[in-house]
């Protein structure tokens, strides 16, 4: 049968199962909160996990744990849960009131009882081993939490711009490789000048590298945290040789360059640096939603449309239509997209809807973030990986429409003039005449000179000078 244990908090007693990890506080979250269906993000985990082993070196340091076996326990139970061994005990839902109490507390149980069997003790036995008396001494949700959230987005965050690195890498490939593919260049849809499918690539390349540094530019925002704050930014209940340390030791543990808020209260209560790193990210989500639509128009048809570029053939398009192929690829990442330019505008109302001393929607921030980043991530390794790798130019057809289109006919105003050319376009319309035949026919320039005037260096060359 079944075996219990008894446990107590401010609302009464919960009988827990025995071997349990967690105890009462997780027990009545669990009840309580059913509402993502996603548990904790494991980067948070092991943030919080962190953040718990700093305090607790901290509070060694200044003498709170003279008893030697407890403290080894409690702090390798802490080294366990920033390694990610302790992960699948966090259960609460991500999102849960209380501005991450739950996910605190969720914390602090399975460390003290983990702690417990490190130190021969039955889980449960609190006098012992204490999640809040011990594993929680001198913190508060409302630093801990936060604290948490910003190591672990930096973690994140570094790996996304790695994978937006990756990206634009693939794009500079192609931009070599598609460099002397002209093309028709389209201003509102309609046809411009004459360009080259490398151009296109390089640009595209060129945006992921401003996403790429703007994601540089995000753990700067990130650094500063308000650990050692406890409640509201006064330190209330911690020493204040605890408030000077903890950081420096979260510091050299984590490798990161983390420095304590100077203004604790403003800190914990002001959680806008979430939306301005939410926009860096949403900036990358236009990118992506950008170019694969561009990659969607570029690769339509493919009998009846642009057909420029030819894209990896993934899957059956169609469960009616025969030898239909749709552009999955493309279409995927700019849903992605769409998914975190949402959760930008739910940060933003998240980080707005803070009282007074405390932003109680931490828990909704931290879901947003990192579905966004995740998504981000996801999206740029699927869109490299999956469809411009293995991009190809339809050669035949780019040819065929510039050789078609008043495109061509703009490329010889610096040879002919203005007026010539317009000429040329309403002699080939009402003669139903090809562009190329047309201008050929003028007389006023030979076949030789207008395959200069639109081969790829004269198109890529900047200017007409």
């Amino acid at each position: 049968m079944q075996k219990y244990r008894t446990e107590t908090d401010l609302l009464g007693i919960r009988q827990i199962p025995a071997n349990s990890m967690w105890g009462i506080h997780t027990t009545r979250a669990l009840e309580n909160f059913q509402l993502s269906g996603s548990s904790v993000h494991p980067e948070l985990i092991k943030a919080y996990g962190e953040v718990k082993l700093a305090c607790f070196q901290t509070n060694r340091q200044l003498g709170c744990f003279p008893e030697t076996s407890k403290a080894n326990a409690i702090e390798k139970a802490c080294a366990e849960m920033t390694a990610g061994l302790l992960t699948n005990y966090v259960v609460v839902d991500s999102l849960q009131g209380g501005a991450g109490t739950s996910t605190n507390m969720n914390v602090n149980e399975v460390i003290a009882n983990r702690a417990l069997e490190h130190a021969g003790r039955e889980k449960g036995d609190y006098s012992f081993i204490s999640p809040l008396g011990d594993v929680n001494l001198h913190q508060s949700t409302n630093d801990t939490y936060p604290t948490a959230l910003k190591i672990a987005a930096i973690r994140m965050i570094r790996q996304l711009e790695q994978s937006v690195l990756a990206l634009q890498e693939a794009f500079q490939a192609k931009e070599k490789e598609l460099a002397d593919v002209v093309k028709i260049g389209r201003t509102q849809l309609q046809d411009a000048v004459l360009t080259t499918l490398g151009r296109e690539m390089g640009a595209y390349a060129e945006a992921f590298n401003r996403d790429r540094w703007r994601f540089s530019k995000c753990e700067e925002r990130l650094r500063v945290v308000n650990l050692g704050g406890t409640a509201i930014g006064s330190g209330l209940g911690a020493p204040r040789q605890f408030i000077f340390r903890v950081v420096d030791n979260l510091r050299e543990n984590t490798g990161i360059g983390l420095a304590r808020a100077e203004n604790l209260i403003d800190s914990t209560q002001n959680a806008e640096v979430f939306v301005e790193v939410s926009g860096m990210l949403k900036a990358c989500a236009v990118s992506i939603l950008k170019i694969s639509n561009d990659l969607r128009l570029m690769a339509s048809g493919p009998d009846a449309g642009f057909a420029e570029i030819i894209l990896p053939e993934k899957q059956a398009g169609s469960s009616i239509m025969p030898g239909k192929v749709n552009p999955v690829i493309p279409e995927a990442a700019a849903q992605t997209a769409m998914v975190v330019m949402g959760n930008d505008m739910v940060i933003a109302h998240a980080a707005a809807g803070g009282n007074l001393e405390l932003n109680q929607f931490m828990p909704l921030i931290a879901h947003s973030l990192f579905e966004s980043i995740d998504l981000l991530n996801n999206a740029t390794k699927m869109l490299r990986v999956h469809c411009i790798q293995d991009l190809k130019a339809n050669e035949e057809q780019c040819r065929k429409n510039v050789l078609n289109s008043t495109a061509l006919v703009t490329a010889i105003i610096p040879a002919i003039g203005y007026e010539k050319a317009c000429s040329i376009v309403n002699k080939a319309k009402h003669e139903q005449k090809p562009i190329w035949n047309a201008i050929i026919d003028s007389g006023l320039i030979n076949e030789l000179d207008l395959n200069n005037l639109i081969s790829p260096e004269a198109v890529c060359r900047l200017g007409s000078g």
